[in-house]
């Protein structure tokens, strides 16, 4: 039976509509009519609606704006117990895949938790006062079930701050974690999990990396925003006839030279800005055009020059696609949703005078799963288009 939860609730203001009425698993501070003191901050507390009806249990804290995240929407603890049915529950999901996303966070019910499985290594974000107040239960639970050679607490994101947390990386066994070699789909990359982006490799694009290559047999590929070259490389695998990838990051760029090293490709990288680079290209000089760029909008205040940002790159990469080539372009930004995104690049298609057709949308893949009651759970979108 659930202790610490028992006689403890958030109730909701009356008078108003949240999300969490219609299945979402968050409450915000301006929604609850009185907050519960500091003392109860990364606990398990009860959610009631205004009349006192249950709506679940989940992660409280007051310093966050989000106050309370749903674990379950039964009476529960958050406990060693808890933890180690949802953690399993999840790693059971997503199979036997060598690199992958085990847990992500309020989609497998455990909120702020994320676990990144790169071969013998995990690496674990631990993103909400909650999960982090439980960070020896979980280190505990996944080298019980699944045996790694090290774990990588990997908190340095900048939603710890939001949470009250301070930013830490370190691993379980206190040795430093060097740099090293991770096949993902197929290829091998040098990974620096301390200190590269997101957890080491954007794992959400992997199954990118290889549809899209199959596209590239016998065309001129640019990839822009390369980082470490996984389009680049695949198409190179493909039969590309010549593929050049470009990023602002010098670091980037190497990692991307060394990883084509590695896996016995040809492929040429430069550093550079891709604005500035696709204004200085020819017209119709390429075949295939990738672009994958960092997230232009982190907050809603950013959304009207994201859309600016992206409207310029997308027009941009349409100028030098050769009739019939083939774009294929990203947008990782949650606040850019699909029709928003589709209506950038009909209007940066209009403006060059070219005719779209949609070959394939693209979607974050299945071990990142999106919750149809969280709409922010859904960040990561693109198309694939023969530009006519």
């Amino acid at each position: 039976m659930p202790t610490e939860a028992t006689t403890v609730s958030i109730k909701l203001k009356p008078g108003t509509r949240p999300r969490v009425l219609h299945g979402h698993p968050w409450v915000f501070t301006n929604e609850i009519k009185k907050l519960l003191p500091s003392t109860y901050d990364g606990r398990a507390v009860y959610c009631r609606d205004s009349r006192g009806r249950f709506l679940g249990t989940g992660l409280y804290n007051s310093r966050s704006q989000i106050a309370w995240r749903r674990f379950s929407r039964h009476r529960a603890d958050w406990d060693e117990s808890y933890l180690q049915g949802a953690i399993a529950a999840a790693v059971a999901r997503r199979g036997d895949d060598p690199a992958a996303r085990l847990v992500w966070s309020e989609a497998d019910d455990l909120p702020g938790l994320v676990v990144d499985r790169y071969g013998e290594v995990l690496v674990v974000q631990l993103l909400t006062a909650g999960s982090d107040r439980m960070k020896a239960a979980v280190t505990a639970i996944l080298q019980d079930l699944l045996k790694p050679l090290e774990i990588l607490l990997r908190n340095d994101a900048p939603a710890r701050r939001m949470e009250g947390l301070d930013a830490t990386v370190r691993t379980v066994s206190g040795k430093p974690l060097q740099s090293g070699w991770s096949r993902i789909e197929g290829m091998e990359y040098r990974i620096d999990w301390e200190r590269g982006q997101k957890t080491g490799f954007y794992l959400d694009q992997r199954k990118e990396h290889t549809e899209v290559g199959a596209l590239a047999g016998g065309r001129s590929v640019l990839d822009a925003f390369c980082n470490h070259g996984g389009f680049a490389l695949h198409c190179v695998r493909q039969g590309a006839a010549s593929v050049l990838g470009v990023d602002i990051s010098e670091e980037a760029v190497e990692v991307a030279r060394s990883n084509a090293e590695r896996n016995g490709l040809a492929a040429e990288f430069q550093a550079a800005n891709v604005f500035d680079f696709l204004r200085q290209q020819e017209e119709a000089s390429r075949d295939l055009v990738i672009l994958d760029p960092p997230p232009f909008a982190r907050s809603k205040s950013e959304l009207a020059g994201a859309l600016r940002g992206y409207k310029e790159i997308n027009l941009r990469a349409m100028k030098v696609l050769a009739p019939g080539g083939i774009l294929a372009t990203y947008c990782c930004s949650a606040h850019v949703g699909w029709s928003r995104f589709a209506e950038v690049l009909n209007e940066a298609a209009a403006d060059v005078g070219r005719k779209l057709t949609v070959l394939r949308c693209c979607h974050q893949p299945p071990d990142h799963p999106v919750l149809l009651s969280m709409p922010e759970s859904e960040y990561l979108r693109g198309y694939v288009l023969r530009a006519d």
